[in-house]
């Protein structure tokens, strides 16, 4: 997945859509009535115009995707990554079928689905962070100025405090950064009654409703723990679908889920809102570990909600 396949084929991209431009423009003048008082230009000197037109599209294009890869490499540089992060592949026109993955299903039926693994050949993964208890500033700037996209699994008993912190983030940046849901209060949900486990999850659904405005369709049970009632409990307020993980991020290792230790296309990978009294760093140098290992490893970072 090397960056100057997906320069090529976006480049291929915008020539298709200048000509397409061009072809609609030529069948509307085809249809039109023709102004009798002026003679129309020469058949030589309108496809001459198109070309120009196409070519100064095209070159406007191409400058702006160097400019943005450009302002890439610098942002990497100021935030001490080793490589810049690879740019990701368009998004997929239908989203890929998910799945509950092989071992994780509960007796019931037409339950949200839970995965640790999007279904994709791409060399792609997807970064998620649980709960909210850090609100480092430093993270937004870094994440925006990196282009890094990632969704954010929010409890409220940690977030309530500061609710300004991820309507910020959440426009963050161009394409939006998602909220999820991630319970009100964190708790072991197998271990509380259906009722108990519906007012976590529904709760939480109507918190990131009021304010953030958007009802999110992805919810993730604290610790990758539930069962049945858990699942079902969270179809009933909306939730679609249940990414679990299958690698975690610290500042200072990772960890895997896979016997392989390793990243595969499409794994979620899940880091979470902590500072130095937590950890052995800072969220950015979070970020900076697990950029470095995932662009070492050739993936690029996608939009979870692009996919799933």
């Amino acid at each position: 997945m090397a960056k100057g396949v997906h320069g090529s084929s976006r480049v291929l991209g915008a020539v298709l859509v200048v000509a397409a431009l061009a072809s609609a423009a030529t069948g509307c003048s085809d249809s039109a009535e023709p102004d009798r008082g002026a003679p129309g230009p020469a058949a030589g000197q309108q496809a001459r115009a198109q070309e120009q037109g196409a070519a100064g599209a095209l070159n406007a294009y191409v400058e702006k995707v160097h400019k943005q890869r450009a302002a890439r490499v610098l942002a990497a540089k100021k935030w001490g990554l080793a490589k810049p992060p690879l740019e990701a592949p368009a998004p997929p026109a239908v989203k890929p079928k998910i799945t509950t993955r092989k071992g994780f299903e509960t007796d019931g039926e037409d339950l949200p689905p839970v995965f640790t693994t999007v279904p994709t050949k791409q060399k792609i993964v997807f970064l998620t962070i649980d709960d909210g208890a850090e609100k480092d500033p430093e993270l937004l700037r870094m994440m925006r100025e990196l282009k890094i996209p990632y969704s954010a699994f929010l409890s409220d008993y940690v977030v309530k405090d500061d609710y300004a912190y991820f309507a910020r983030m959440q426009k963050s940046q161009e394409a939006g950064v998602s909220l999820h849901n991630h319970t009100l209060n964190h708790r072991y949900l197998p271990g509380l009654s259906y009722k108990q486990q519906k007012r976590e999850i529904c709760g939480m659904q109507d918190v990131i409703e009021k304010r953030f405005g958007t009802r999110p369709p992805l919810f993730r049970p604290p610790y990758g723990n539930y069962n049945e009632d858990t699942l079902r409990a969270a179809a009933t307020c909306g939730v679609k679908a249940v990414p679990l993980w299958a690698a975690e991020a610290f500042p200072d290792h990772m960890e895997w889920r896979e016997w392989d230790r390793d990243l595969h296309p499409g794994d979620i990978v899940l880091t979470h809102f902590r500072g130095k009294e937590d950890w052995k760093g800072s969220m950015a140098d979070m970020v900076r570990r697990v950029m470095n290992v995932i662009t070492a490893k050739g993936y690029a970072v996608a939009k979870l909600e692009d996919y799933v």
